[in-house]
This record gives structure tokens, sequence and C-alpha cells, in this order.
């Protein structure tokens, strides 16, 4: 190594770009699995545990593409959210915050655009809304957790037909694996590229909280398989529910409903060792099928969940919202119709075991009567990872009020009652 005053004699004899480029050198920095694999290939999935760095290896690729000339991107996220947020602006591997001051692409969130100095533009895109990838050409694409989106295949199908232009169109996968078929599909396909890392990899980097909290948390677990060292999980056999029943029975579009509910699994808690507020949308058809139409779960306070559940109610036309009394007595009530008076609500409590009223929601599943419309991710991990006998999750909770509420018929049977 040069001694302090030769090595600052050189940094000072360094231009600009030649100073930048010693700085933001991602091949130098980056583990070997964060690079473009050799080769020809059509796409790269990198799919990894939680904190392995993809996402900064998914923008620094993208920044690489766009110096190399490729002018049309997508950037494609679970929402639109998470492409601004996670992508593009905010995070510490975003897209912006990585970027280097004389190569400094220009933003702008109302037109979903940015703009580099050499005239290449990407477009954000988000997997709730498939069908704005219909039309659009692209050279390049980054998908950041195809796993989560609402409609993976169709967001797939749409974003495949528009990559057609430049000499070598490419696109890359960043993701946190689920066993779903696009996933699959993706791992089996021979122009595909897929490469697999694990949390560990990246340790160093990590906060010694994460690695307490979540690391040490799902270690020697099913879901740590997934959610640490990214692999692709099978069905539990204990669980009541299987995810090739859930995927079979999935569908696009929903009939029209002769009823909508709204149900709540609540938290009275606002800390951070509190779970979330289960909430889940769902419908039955004339025809006695389920419908599940939404999950807008979310952690916070009850003032923020029961904005969250009222807000449903009146986006999906519900006719009812459902709470369970059991966590804090009738506080569901209050807090719903402090929000909203008029809201048509029922309390329920439950006097028996959770296995008990979730097993006839399961074979509900199993006959093919339950519909998800969409990929609801968090909610489905919980049901298929769910056994009897663990504490029973939110979204699974809320799920079980809203299908008895509309497809079982008599309470009382089931081991609860209802007042209203």
């Amino acid at each position: 190594m040069l001694p302090k005053r030769k090595r600052d004699e050189a940094i000072n004899k360094l231009t600009q770009e030649e100073a930048e480029d010693a700085l933001y050198d991602w091949e130098v920095r980056a583990r070997p699995k964060q690079l473009p694999p050799k080769g020809n290939w059509f796409g790269w999935l990198l799919r990894s545990g939680r904190g392995f760095g993809k996402t900064r290896a998914g923008a620094e690729w993208i920044i690489d593409r766009v110096r190399k000339g490729f002018k049309r991107i997508a950037l494609i996220g679970q929402t639109k959210a998470d492409v601004r947020d996670t992508m593009i602006e905010i995070g510490d591997s975003s897209i912006l915050k990585i970027s280097r001051p004389t190569f400094m692409p220009k933003y702008e969130p109302s037109k979903r655009r940015l703009t580099w100095p050499n005239g290449a533009i990407a477009i954000s895109y988000s997997g709730d809304e498939p069908d704005q990838l219909m039309g659009p050409q692209h050279d390049t694409v980054w998908i950041d957790e195809l796993a989560k989106f609402q409609y993976p295949q169709k967001t797939w199908d749409n974003m495949e037909f528009g990559l057609r232009i430049g000499l070598n169109p490419q696109v890359m996968i960043t993701a946190t694996p689920r066993p779903i078929p696009i996933i699959k599909d993706l791992i089996a396909d021979p122009d595909i590229r897929d490469v697999r890392g694990n949390s560990y990899e990246n340790i160093d980097n990590l906060s010694e909280r994460y690695i307490n909290r979540i690391i040490k948390k799902y270690e020697g677990t099913r879901l740590g398989r997934q959610e640490i060292y990214g692999h692709i999980l099978a069905d539990n056999p204990d669980a009541l529910w299987t995810r090739k029943v859930i995927e079979d029975n999935r569908r696009n579009k929903a009939p029209e409903l002769i009823r909508i509910a709204v149900a709540i699994d609540p938290q009275a808690t606002d800390n951070i060792m509190s779970s979330e507020t289960g909430i889940i949308v769902g419908g039955i058809s004339e025809d006695k099928q389920g419908w599940i139409l939404a999950d807008v779960t979310i952690k916070g306070s009850p003032d923020t969940w029961g904005n969250e559940a009222v807000t449903a109610y009146h986006k999906f036309a519900a006719d009812l919202i459902i709470g369970e009394i059991n966590n804090g007595g009738d506080m569901v009530e209050h807090v719903i119709r402090s929000i909203d008076s008029k809201v048509s609500y029922k309390s329920v409590r439950a006097s028996r075991g959770k296995y008990v009223r979730a097993e006839p929601v399961s074979a509900l599943y199993e006959q093919g009567r339950i519909h998800h419309i969409g990929t609801f991710i968090a909610l489905e991990d919980q049901l298929a990872e769910w056994v009897p006998g663990d504490k029973s999750p939110d979204r699974l909770d809320a799920l079980v009020w809203l299908i008895t509420e509309l497809m079982l018929g008599e309470e009382k049977t089931f081991g609860f009652y209802v007042r209203s």
C-alpha cells in the first residue's frame, strides 16, 4: 500500500470522472452473485433471503445497462409505492441513492419517469395494475419481488410481450421466492439464469437488531428456509391449507356478488412487538362460491386500522364489517363507529379453539368453493404454514371470521356466538 502522502497525491491527480469511477465501481465492491451471470441469457432470477443485497444488485444492473446505451427501461414493483420507495427514491439501495453525481437521472414522480443525461428513460409500473404494461416497448426490465404481486403471471406475460426492442433485451427478477407457479416456471426455464443467495452472505452489512429479531427468529424454521435461504417451500403436511388447492382455485375476476363483508382480527396495542391487525375483504356469489377480494391488513393504532377497514368497506361496497371482541372487549365497534357511525357492524366472539373454527373453512377450500382474486402472498403464507396448536396469525383469523359469516350458516354450530 502507498504511504498516505503518495495516496493523496494520486487521488488529487484524478479527474472527477476517474474519482467517481473509483468510488462507484460496483464490480469491485459487489459479491460475485450480485453481478450479472456470464453468457447469453434472457432473464436473471436473483432469489435470496431477506437482506442479501438483491435490491442493490438490481439498481446497479439498471444503471450499468443505461451506461451501456440501453434506452427504454421498465421498473416493476409490487405497488406504485414499492417502486417509488424501494427501487427509485428512498431506500439506501435505490437508483437515486446509488447513482454517481455526474450521471444522476431526473425523477418525475407524476410521470412515473426517470430520465438519464444520455436520454435513457425508465417508466415505473406495478404488479397490481398489469394492464399498464400492454403496449409499451422496452429493452430492459427490472422486476422486484415478483412473488408478492397480486397478478404475477399476467404482469409477467404483459411485460414479456413488450420486451422486444434492441439487440439484447433482458429482464432481471429480484425476489424472496414463494412456491407459486411463475417462480417455479422461471427456475425451470433454460433462458433464465437462476442465482440463489442467503441472508448470511451480507451479514456484515445488517444491523445487530435485524440479525437478532429476524434472522435468529426464523433460523431453523420452515419459513426460515424461504426468508433466509431463498428456498422454495413444499406444502407443510401438517397444515390445514395447501398451496396447490389455493392455486387451483385462483381467479382473475369475481362474478357479481350478493354479499360482501370486511372482517377484522384486531390488535389492541401499537408498539414494536405488536402483531398486525388482520383485515380481509370477501364476498359470496349466487352459486354459493366464496371470493377473497382484498387483504388490507395493517400494523398501527386502532385509529389506523379502523380507517383502513372503513375505507375498504366503502371501496368494495360491503354490507357488513365483522370484528372479533375477544381482544379488547367492545373496542372494535367503538373504533369503527367513531370513524363512521353509519357502517353496518357485527361483533363476533370465539368460545372454542381455532382448529374447530378453521377446519370447516379449509374444507370449503378443498371443495373448490373459495377463490382468491389475484395473489395475497402474506395471507397465503399464513394459511399454508399454520399448524393447529400454534398461535393462529392475524390474516388467517380474519379470513376464518369472514368465510364463517358468509358461507357457514348458523354460527353457533361452529362453537361461537354472534352479538349484533
